[in-house]
C-alpha cells in the first residue's frame, strides 16, 4: 500500500532537511513524498532539489512562476500529483517518529471503516507558547475517548487534531472534501469538520510526530477572522449544503452559546 506524504514548504531552510530525513527513515518504506513550494525566498528549493536527485520517491513541485498561492492551493497541487491510497501531511517545520506510518498502516488494517488517522504529538519549541496548555489539554481528552468513533460534535470549541502533520487520511475521502475554507489559516480545522461528518476517525494515543512551535508558524502569521468563528461556519456549510437535521441546527445553537462564554473566559484571563 503506496502512501503519499504531502509538504508544503515555505521558507523553512533551517528545518526542511529534518522533516524530508524523518520521512526516509521510517520504518514503513512503501512511500512517496510530494513537497510543494510556495514561493520561498530562502535556500529551501535547493535543498529539496538536491534530496529529489538521490530518491526518485521525493518529487518537487512549484506553482507557475514560482507565486506564492498560500496554504490551500499548495495542498490542493499536492494532492493532484499524489498517487497513493492514503496521504500523510507533514508541515515543512515539523518531523516524524521512524514508525509514524507503520503504526498507522497497523490501524487502518484492522479499522477499515476508518478514514482518518491522527497521532498525538510532541511539542518541539525554544520556550513554551501562550497555547500550548490548552494544546495539552486537548490530547488529553482525546486519550480518554474511545476509537474508532465519528467525531463531527467535538470541533466546536478547539481543533482537536493539532497539526496537519499528525494526520493520514484516505485519499479519496480528501479528494472529494471541501476546500471552500473562509480562513486559510484554518484550512485543516475546516477540512477535519466536513471530513468527519460522515466518517470515522481514530486518534493513537503515542507521541508520533514532532511538532514545533515557534513565531514564524503559518499558523501564527496568518490573518485569522475576528468574529464568526470558522468552526461554525464549517457547520453551518454543513447544515446548508448537506445535512438540514433538526439534531444540527440545536447542536450549533447550543455551541455558539458555549463558545462565546469560553472565547470570553480566555479574552479575560489573557488580560488580567
Amino acid at each position: 500500500m503506496k502512501i503519499s506524504i504531502i509538504t508544503a514548504s515555505y521558507n523553512y531552510d533551517k528545518y526542511i532537511e529534518q522533516a524530508i530525513n524523518s520521512v526516509i527513515n521510517q520504518t514503513y518504506q512503501d512511500w512517496e513524498l510530494i513537497i510543494v513550494d510556495d514561493g520561498s525566498c530562502d535556500n529551501s528549493v535547493d535543498i529539496i532539489k538536491s534530496y529529489c536527485e538521490k530518491d526518485d520517491r521525493i518529487k518537487f513541485f512549484q506553482h507557475e512562476n514560482g507565486q506564492n498561492k498560500g496554504l490551500k492551493q499548495t495542498i490542493l497541487l499536492a494532492i493532484k500529483h499524489a498517487c497513493g491510497e492514503w496521504i500523510v501531511f507533514l508541515e515543512s517545520d515539523d518531523y516524524f517518529a521512524p514508525d509514524n506510518l507503520s503504526k498507522k498502516i497497523e490501524i487502518i488494517k484492522k479499522y477499515p471503516e476508518v478514514k482518518l488517522v491522527f497521532n498525538k504529538v510532541k511539542f518541539v519549541s525554544e520556550k513554551k507558547c501562550m497555547q500550548q496548555k490548552r494544546y495539552e489539554n486537548t490530547q488529553k481528552k482525546l486519550s480518554k475517548m474511545k476509537f474508532p468513533k465519528n467525531m463531527f460534535y467535538d470541533f466546536y470549541i478547539n481543533n482537536m487534531i493539532l497539526t496537519f502533520s499528525c494526520v493520514m487520511v484516505e485519499t479519496k475521502t480528501i479528494k472529494n472534501a471541501n476546500f471552500n475554507t473562509p480562513t486559510d489559516s484554518i484550512l485543516d480545522w475546516w477540512l477535519w469538520i466536513h471530513i468527519a461528518h460522515k466518517n470515522s476517525c481514530y486518534y493513537i494515543d503515542e507521541e508520533l510526530t514532532f511538532w514545533r512551535l515557534h513565531a514564524t508558524s503559518y499558523i501564527n502569521t496568518s490573518k485569522k477572522p475576528i468574529f464568526y468563528p470558522t468552526q461554525m461556519r464549517a457547520y453551518n456549510d454543513i447544515y446548508q449544503n448537506n445535512e438540514k437535521s433538526f439534531r444540527l441546527l440545536i447542536f450549533m445553537l447550543y455551541s455558539s452559546i458555549i463558545l462565546f462564554f469560553v472565547r470570553g473566559y480566555r479574552f479575560f484571563r489573557n488580560i488580567l
